[in-house]
């Protein structure tokens, strides 16, 4: 019988485990440029059920005229507790099981959550990167850690999110006059090339395009999950 990967981690971990265990994959996480050119982008989220499950679809899209190819799901149990920092230990099995149903393979991941702008530099989309040995960028709505100064109020402005004095993510406005986004890089990725790949994926709205149908399809299983 093939081992557990130890990255994935455990619903038996106790937070401070989990803590130490995301402070050694951190080490492992590889930062450089997203390729160059590529066929497949995919991108993911989540749906919490009041059964304590949680639905994760991905969606994949043709690169770079973003046509979309394929959308899968699956339906897990929440096996671990809600602690901030440790999100990825929730919701990263469903999205790697999910992510293992797609027909084809994609080339870059897009993750709806942070990268290296986390406590430990290691938020969902370097977990999810170092689980399926992908490149990844995370997409947040929201700042978990760092500083930046002042971002102006056009789309397409942005200021450096830094922690500790290292540069981790960009504050990105996708659209004039409403709130920042969060990009960071995940694994195989870094600052600038995943700033980048965000900008080609905005459209009319404030989330990039292929997380925008991913939460949309996220919350319509979640409201009927027969979904198809």
């Amino acid at each position: 019988m093939t081992a557990p990967d130890r990255s994935m981690g455990s619903p038996s971990l106790t937070p401070a485990e989990a803590i130490a265990l995301q402070k050694e994959l951190a080490g492992r996480v590889e930062l450089r440029p997203l390729p160059a050119r590529f066929h497949v982008l995919a991108a993911a989220d989540l749906s919490y059920l009041p059964s304590r499950e949680l639905i994760a679809v991905v969606v994949t899209f043709s690169w770079p005229d973003l046509q979309l190819l394929e959308k899968v799901h699956v339906r897990r149990p929440v096996e671990f507790p809600y602690v901030p920092g440790l999100l990825s230990f929730r919701e990263a099995p469903a999205l790697t099981a999910a992510f293992h149903q797609l027909e084809l393979r994609p080339d870059v991941f897009l993750c709806d959550g942070q990268g290296l702008a986390h406590p430990r530099r290691f938020g969902l989309a370097c977990h999810v990167g170092l689980l399926l040995d992908i490149p990844t960028v995370g997409c947040a709505k929201k700042r978990l850690c760092g500083t930046h100064d002042p971002v102006g109020i056009e789309k397409g402005s942005r200021s450096l999110l830094s922690l500790d004095g290292d540069p981790v993510g960009y504050v990105y406005r996708s659209r004039t006059g409403v709130k920042p986004i969060y990009v960071s890089p995940g694994h195989k990725a870094d600052l600038e090339s995943s700033l980048a790949l965000v900008e080609r994926c905005v459209r009319r709205y404030r989330i990039p395009e292929p997380l925008r149908v991913a939460h949309n399809t996220a919350t319509l299983l979640r409201r009927n999950p027969e979904f198809p």
